[in-house]
């Protein structure tokens, strides 16, 4: 996949619970991208097939980094309003996030 960072990071999240395999590396990421470290409210949601299928919301009480990547693995598998997604679910699914600026919100999905 080749999607933006943030999605990119939320997808590569999720595939670590699925794959019982840790792979995302913080300290890089934050070397590279030192805006990971910041703290923004954002919203995490899944859709599969253009449904609702996870949420996550977060007020900015973690990185953007960690509200990324626990949110994705929230939305996925701990939203009580759905169940855990599946391995070939994944593979379909697209993944919005909404980030709260001082600007204003700035929101992509794929």
């Amino acid at each position: 996949m080749n999607h933006p960072l943030l999605i990119q990071l939320a997808h590569d999240s999720i595939i670590e619970v699925l794959q019982s395999k840790n792979s995302i590396d913080k300290k890089a990421l934050l070397k590279e991208y030192p805006l990971l470290g910041e703290t923004l409210p954002i919203t995490l949601k899944i859709f599969l097939d253009d449904e609702l299928r996870g949420y996550y919301e977060d007020m900015a009480h973690l990185s953007l980094l960690d509200n990324i990547v626990v949110g994705a693995k929230k939305a996925a598998f701990e939203d009580i309003n759905f169940t855990p997604l599946t391995l070939s679910e994944y593979f379909e699914i697209e993944i919005e996030i909404s980030l709260q600026t001082p600007e204003g919100v700035i929101s992509h999905r794929a």
